[in-house]
């Protein structure tokens, strides 16, 4: 059985995490000094997150914007295509990058390389996305 219900309950859970890692200083100038596009596509259900991280964040406090929705008007560098379910381990850190790649548990388009440089800009993120689900009051999403 998937993790997310509905888009709607995706939405809530990774809006907040892009929200709370787009202001974060810890992560959030690594990405934009890429000045990258990616893009996660996710399915069961179904949504689309688009970082923009190559033209100046619209939002005060933030290093860039996160999109919802399939048409952007953005040409992404990198995509990423998962199920939400591998998504959801990702966040918890329980998905090495590598070994889904090769699986195929998650598709990649575009440069690779740029994507393994910023594994390390994320790494708080699997601190933040728990702690986010508990505050949530859903801990029976938390991954042990």
């Amino acid at each position: 059985m998937a993790v997310f219900k509905s888009y709607d309950e995706l939405f809530t859970y990774f809006s907040n995490l892009y929200d709370q890692a787009k202001r974060d200083s810890r992560i959030a100038p690594k990405i934009r000094d890429e000045h990258i596009v990616i893009q996660f596509r996710y399915e069961d259900p179904h949504a689309v997150a688009t970082i923009n991280a190559s033209s100046p964040p619209t939002q005060e406090g933030a290093y860039f914007d996160v999109l919802w929705g399939d048409d952007t008007g953005l040409k992404p560098d990198v995509t990423m295509s998962m199920k939400a379910d591998v998504a959801h381990q990702f966040w918890h850190g329980k998905v090495n990058l590598m070994a889904a790649l090769a699986r195929r548990q998650i598709i990649a388009k575009g440069p690779i390389p740029k994507i393994l440089k910023l594994l390390p800009a994320v790494s708080p993120m699997y601190e933040m996305y728990p702690r986010i689900l508990r505050e949530m009051g859903r801990e029976d999403l938390i991954v042990k």
